[in-house]
C-alpha cells in the first residue's frame, strides 16, 4: 500500500523538526567542580566546512577549519565562555574549564562537509560533581539483648550527595569484612567489643571515609559491662543514703540529749522571778538585786 502525499509531507516535517540524527554512540563524561573536561572529536571526514559545538539548544562555538593559506576561525558565542574554552593541541576537540554545576547536560558536535548530504554528529553527556567531604555517621536506637549491643549505622553527606556509593568495613575481626549500603546493622558481644567501623563514600570523581566508629562506644556497657554499670551506680547510691541516714540519727539523738538535759534540770527556789535552764543537779546562783526582791516577799 503507497503513502498518501499528506504522509510524505509529515515525514519530512519531522526530521526537519528533529534535527541531525547522532552518527556515533552516546559518550558520557564526568568533571570535577571547578575543573576541566575535554570532549573528544576524531575527525574522518575531508573536506571539513565548519563545526559547530551546541550545548543543550544553545550554540557554544562555531568553527571554520584553518586552510592551506588561512588559519582556524573560531567563534565563541557567549562572552562568558570565551575564558573557559579551548582547543587543545590545535585540534578541534573542545575543552571547558572553570566548570559549575550547570554545565551538566547534552553535548553535541556537528561536522559540516560539502561531501555529505547531512552533518556528522556525535553526542556527549556530562555530569559534573563536587569533591565529597568526610561522611557522618549516624547511630540509630541502642539496646542490649542478653549483653548483645543491637544499633543499626547509618552512613550519609550533608552536601554534593548526588551519585554517592556507600561502603563499610568492619575492622579488627579475624578477617575484615565489608558491606554495601547506606545502613550498616550490626550485632556485637564482648568478645568483639574491640571492633571498628568506617564508612567509605564514593562519587565518579572522588572518595572519602568517615571517622571510626568504636565497638566499645556503642550500646555503653554492653555484653556484661552495662550491668556492672548499673550495680555500681546502685552500690554508690546506696552509700550516700546510708552516710545521710547516719548523720540524721546523730543529729537527732544529740538534739534530744541536749533537750533532756535541760528540760530534767532543777530550778532554784526562786522560780517566781528567775528560771534558767539550769543544768541537771544544779542551781544557778540569782544576782544580787533579784535575791533582795526576793526575800523581800519570801522573809
Amino acid at each position: 500500500m503507497l503513502a498518501s502525499p499528506a504522509c510524505f509531507a509529515f515525514i519530512f516535517l519531522l526530521c526537519q523538526l528533529t534535527g541531525p540524527a547522532a552518527s556515533g554512540v552516546l559518550k558520557k563524561l564526568v568533571g570535577a567542580l571547578g575543573g576541566s573536561v575535554t570532549f573528544p572529536l576524531n575527525l574522518s571526514v575531508d573536506p571539513i566546512d565548519s563545526i559547530i559545538w551546541v550545548f543543550n539548544t544553545t550554540t557554544l562555538v562555531t568553527i571554520q577549519p584553518k586552510l592551506a593559506d588561512k588559519k582556524a576561525v573560531i567563534i565563541v558565542t557567549q562572552h562568558r565562555n570565551k575564558e573557559r574554552v579551548n582547543f587543545p593541541h590545535e585540534g578541534y576537540s573542545l575543552r571547558l574549564s572553570k566548570l559549575k554545576k550547570n554545565d551538566s547536560g547534552v553535548y553535541r558536535v556537528e561536522i559540516h562537509s560539502s561531501t555529505l548530504q547531512d552533518p556528522l554528529t556525535q553526542e556527549y553527556e556530562l555530569r559534573v560533581y563536587e569533591h565529597l567531604s568526610k561522611p557522618k555517621v549516624i547511630i540509630g536506637l541502642q539496646n542490649n539483648k542478653n549483653g548483645t549491643c543491637v544499633t543499626n549505622l547509618t552512613c550519609s553527606m550533608e552536601q554534593g550527595g548526588e551519585d554517592v556509593t556507600y561502603s563499610w568495613k568492619s575492622l579488627g575481626q579475624a578477617t575484615n569484612e565489608s558491606h554495601s549500603g547506606s545502613i550498616l546493622p550490626i550485632s556485637w558481644r564482648q568478645e568483639k567489643r574491640d571492633m571498628t567501623f568506617i564508612c567509605m563514600a564514593r562519587n565518579p570523581i572522588s572518595s572519602n571515609s568517615s571517622n571510626p566508629i568504636f565497638a566499645w562506644n556503642l550500646c555503653e556497657g554492653a555484653a556484661g559491662g552495662l550491668a556492672t554499670s548499673v550495680i555500681l551506680k546502685l552500690l554508690l547510691s546506696l552509700i550516700l543514703l546510708c552516710f545521710i541516714a547516719l548523720v540524721l540519727i546523730i543529729f537527732i539523738i544529740r538534739r534530744e540529749r541536749r533537750k533532756e538535759h535541760y528540760t530534767r534540770g532543777k530550778c532554784s527556789k526562786y522560780t517566781l522571778f528567775h528560771c534558767e535552764n539550769t543544768p541537771k543537779g544544779g542551781e544557778i546562783p540569782l544576782t544580787a538585786h533579784v535575791a533582795r526582791h526576793t526575800k523581800a516577799i519570801y522573809p
